[in-house]
């Protein structure tokens, strides 16, 4: 994988942008370059998450694989910057980052810098396959030239090995070595502690606008079917089933608050269910059969994650 990493990467300068974009509606610009400028900073996000994870990384493959991973969430930035430029064709009006994107950035960082690096591991889990599978496929269909086909193409090769490492990293994080280890930890000073579970409040109050607006939104006039995104989570929900997932405390806390918005009670809980998770109620629904279940819990986490990348050319 290092050797992957470090044989595949490519520099934004190298980038065709010299084709006009299609004619498209003020709407449809606007919709697009704001898109784009949301990606750059999604990406920026990420690559915190990766270098929280280098520092965090024993094992010195691990680390420089990281490293590798915050090389390309810059350079993928930086690629979103451009795309959000070449579009920005009539310059309707300044471009800012959504502000719920600027809101939940440091609340996050701090959360996951204090926190185990699991809590990291989950979301940029979540996070990547949910933009990998869903929103860049729906993005480049959506815009549909060639410019922006050939730099999500060069993004895509790079969010596979993440991804590929992404469930890696779940698959640890679930073993008994882990559970071991963390045992051993030395516990924080309770004011950390308190900072921590602080922290994780504020992430929780501020994910549901924050999904909302960065990736279901676009999504939803992306993809109106809705049909990648479900895709995207049933990958998720079927990894966090798993009984060696399910049983570390953050994903078991977050199964706990899907099951009651599926059980009786739910038509009591569940905007809070929602509010917490951060998604949109039909993904919250079960998106598998027991037998996918099953199925999944017997398959390794690298067989997992190759079949998650495949959805990416189906």
């Amino acid at each position: 994988m290092l050797e992957k990493c470090k044989r595949e990467q490519w520099s934004v300068n190298d980038l065709d942008l010299s084709h006009a974009p299609r004619p498209m509606s003020r709407d449809a610009e606007e919709a697009i370059v704001q898109y784009f400028t949301d990606m750059a900073g999604i990406e920026r996000l990420a690559g915190a998450l990766f270098e929280e994870q280098r520092k965090r990384a024993d094992d010195p493959l691990l680390h420089d694989i990281f490293a590798s991973f915050v090389e390309d969430e810059i350079r993928h930035s930086h690629a979103a910057q451009r795309l959000a430029d070449h579009y920005d064709r009539h310059h309707y009006r300044l471009y800012q980052p959504n502000r719920h994107l600027v809101a939940f950035t440091p609340r996050f960082v701090e959360m996951v810098s204090l926190l185990s690096a699991e809590y990291a591991n989950v979301y940029i889990t979540t996070g990547e396959v949910l933009l990998d599978v869903a929103l860049l496929r729906s993005l480049a269909d959506h815009v549909d030239d060639d410019t922006v086909r050939g730099v999500m193409d060069l993004v895509n090769k790079d969010e596979s090995r993440h991804i590929a490492i992404d469930f890696h990293m779940v698959g640890y994080y679930a073993s008994d070595a882990w559970a071991e280890k963390s045992k051993d930890l030395p516990k924080q000073p309770l004011v950390v502690q308190l900072r921590a579970w602080l922290a994780l409040v504020r992430v929780l109050f501020h994910a549901r606008p924050f999904f909302r607006e960065v990736f279901f939104r676009p999504l939803e006039r992306c993809d109106p079917s809705g049909r990648r995104v479900r895709e995207a989570f049933k990958r998720i929900h079927l990894l966090a089933s798993r009984p060696d997932v399910a049983r570390r405390p953050f994903v078991r806390f977050m199964n706990g608050v899907r099951d009651a918005y599926n059980s009786p009670i739910g038509g009591v809980v569940g905007p809070l269910c929602v509010r917490i998770t951060g998604i949109d109620p039909a993904l919250l629904r079960p998106l598998h059969s027991d037998a996918e279940a099953k199925r999944a819990s017997n398959m390794s986490f690298e067989a997992m994650a190759e079949e998650t990348l495949a959805l990416k050319f189906t």
